[in-house]
């Protein structure tokens, strides 16, 4: 965080006030959004964020998004103020999705719009959104190819443009970043849906004019010193409650050194080692002997790395303050060059966003002791159409993108929750009857994969099976993690169980899988397609999806206690609520 100038100590009222209301600028962004937007992907699965940044680029408050959004959304906003310097002027917006720019992975796109003073002479604030575009071209629909080597095989990969120009929306600058330039690349195409693209950015740009409007009134009626202030105030907060959690993690530890090491499916990998300075209340997280980079897309950009960081500690708060950049500032995250998590410029990263960064926070969350594994994946599904045809026409399809929820992982005082997404994700699934209207698929279950969750004094929470039929001929794919490695247990507690995903797929006679016999009935073949697959599958084919469950915390009881069975469901549930985030976002919506 940049030198700021000394202030008079804070009025607690007011500290909370602007909180409050600088939080509550992001939800207005958030709830234009969310009703502008057309597709699924934003509207339905709210995979989006809103946040507000202070002039140089620090997170200063945001509304309960995506975590991994937000916590790399700084790294954007800081990149593009270097690159743009003092050019910007009033009515411009800035679009960016690129990791080595502060970008997650190419799908989440940025729109950054810098909010002036009443002079329009200088930057007071900037309003940023990102949300998750279905397809933004590439070598498979979806713009999430599980089989993806390089960058230029995931999509449109954009350092920095200027999509609003004083007002004056660039149409045709986005055809060339959308369609071709993508297109470029053998076996890559364009964007398969630029209009429902280009609709959705257009609401990310109406959400950030939203926050200036707002941002603006509160200037207004507190006046810029202030609001300034108190921006500070909050980001001090922030700092002060971290520094006070290390030095708490250091007594309870009897230690001042944490290490702890978690694995990817493949092997590789993730080396945490923690040093707490209990005088400072500071703290190194160094990543050293992390693996190296992976031919595979489960590189994570430096930028996820430190949205895990920041996520894990303001998890691990108990106050409530909101998420922002003062959470960093007793922290020192050292990642080694070359490794999966600061991999080249052309390093594949699209599953690094959504699964390696699941995995940083396992190790985080470990090292300090804090609960067990969660499920430790988002099992990323894709379908879709359209692209480049062998004449290298592209052709106008779709793109389909959900994650599936699993366990989250036991605590020392806690039952893990059944079929939620965990950590970093913080998205929804869509309703199945939007599914089934608007694509060609029936959803046949959809249901807690009993049993799945660790047993233990706290029990993990189980994870989900989801199974869609294809009605057409589609190109599917999965990536997905904890297929071949369990989440942990802690404490002594057991480890949930590992994720699985079949092809049950129908016989056909192109295929050469009918049987000899004509009036033998045709039994569909069960087929493992392994964590990372992308499969054409036939009318009628299905996939199903089990998705991991979480580690449980403290011994499993004695087995004659048939109140914790390993399959026993849910009685420690007393009644069905709404519970976590997004139902108290929805309970603040209706009450606004």
């Amino acid at each position: 965080m940049s030198e700021q100038p000394k202030y008079n100590p804070p009025d607690p009222i007011l500290l909370t006030l602007f909180a409050n209301r600088f939080m509550s600028v992001a939800e207005a962004m958030g709830r234009s959004l969310q009703q502008t937007a057309i597709s699924t992907n934003i509207k339905e699965r709210l995979d989006f964020s809103c946040a507000l940044f202070a002039p140089d680029g620090d997170l200063v408050a945001n509304a309960p998004f995506i975590p991994i959004h937000l916590g790399s959304m700084s790294f954007a906003v800081k990149y593009q103020m270097k690159l743009h310097g003092k050019t910007l002027k009033p009515g411009d917006v800035l679009m960016t999705n690129s990791p080595h720019a502060g970008g997650s992975h190419l799908p989440d796109i940025t729109i950054i719009s810098p909010v002036f003073d009443a002079k329009a002479e200088k930057i007071i604030f900037f309003t940023a959104s990102r949300g998750h575009h279905a397809d933004i071209g590439g070598i498979l629909p979806g713009s999430m190819p599980p089989t993806s080597t390089t960058i230029f095989e995931e999509g449109a990969n954009i350092l920095s443009f200027k999509i609003v120009s004083e007002g004056v929306f660039d149409h045709e600058g986005l055809v060339d970043y959308m369609i071709t330039k993508p297109a470029q690349y053998p076996g890559s195409s364009g964007c398969r849906n630029l209009r429902d693209v280009e609709s959705d950015l257009k609401a990310q740009i109406a959400a950030n004019h939203k926050g200036i409007q707002l941002i603006q009134q509160i200037v207004d009626d507190y006046g810029l010193e202030t609001v300034q202030e108190y921006m500070y105030h909050i980001r001090a907060n922030a700092e002060s409650s971290v520094r006070n959690l290390l030095r708490d993690v250091a007594k309870r530890a009897g230690t001042n050194v944490l290490q702890e090491v978690d694995y990817l499916d493949d092997g590789s990998p993730i080396q945490l080692k923690v040093e707490i300075d209990e005088k400072e209340g500071s703290a190194v997280l160094d990543f050293e002997g992390t693996g190296c980079e992976i031919r595979g897309n489960l590189n994570s950009p430096i930028s996820v790395v430190h949205s895990a960081v920041i996520y894990c500690m303001r998890a691990m708060l108990d106050m409530d303050i909101p998420l922002n950049a003062g959470c960093l500032v007793p922290i020192t995250v050292k990642i080694p060059e070359g490794s999966l998590l600061s991999p080249s410029r052309t390093a594949a990263v699209c599953g690094g966003n959504v699964l390696t960064s699941q995995r940083i926070v396992d190790v985080v969350l470990k090292a300090f002791h804090a609960c067990a594994a969660s499920q430790g994946c988002t099992n990323n599904l894709t379908f879709g159409s359209g692209g480049k045809d062998k004449d290298g026409n592209n052709i106008v399809g779709y793109g389909y993108y959900e994650t599936i929820a699993g366990g989250s992982g036991a605590g020392p005082g806690w039952h893990g929750t059944s079929g939620v997404h965990t950590h970093i994700t913080n998205t929804r699934i869509g309703d199945v009857e939007i599914l089934e209207r608007r694509y060609p698929v029936i959803v046949h279950q959809f249901g807690i994969r009993e049993g799945s969750g660790g047993r233990g004094q706290w029990r993990g929470g189980d994870g989900v099976v989801r199974e869609l039929e294809f009605l057409e001929p589609l190109q599917v794919s999965i990536l997905s993690e904890r297929r071949t490695r369990q989440p942990y247990g802690m404490e002594g507690g057991e480890p949930g169980a590992m994720g699985r995903n079949t092809w049950i797929k129908q016989p056909r006679e192109a295929d050469g899988d009918l049987p000899d016999d004509p009036d033998a009935p045709l039994k569909p073949r069960k087929i493992n397609i392994g964590g990372k697959a992308t499969v054409f599958m036939g009318k009628g084919d299905r996939l199903l999806i089990e998705t991991p469950g979480a580690g449980a915390w403290g011994p499993p009881p004695d087995e004659d206690d048939g109140s914790h069975a390993h399959g026993c469901g849910h009685e420690h549930v007393r009644a069905w609520a709404p519970r976590g985030s997004l139902a108290e976002r929805e309970a603040a919506q209706a009450a606004f």
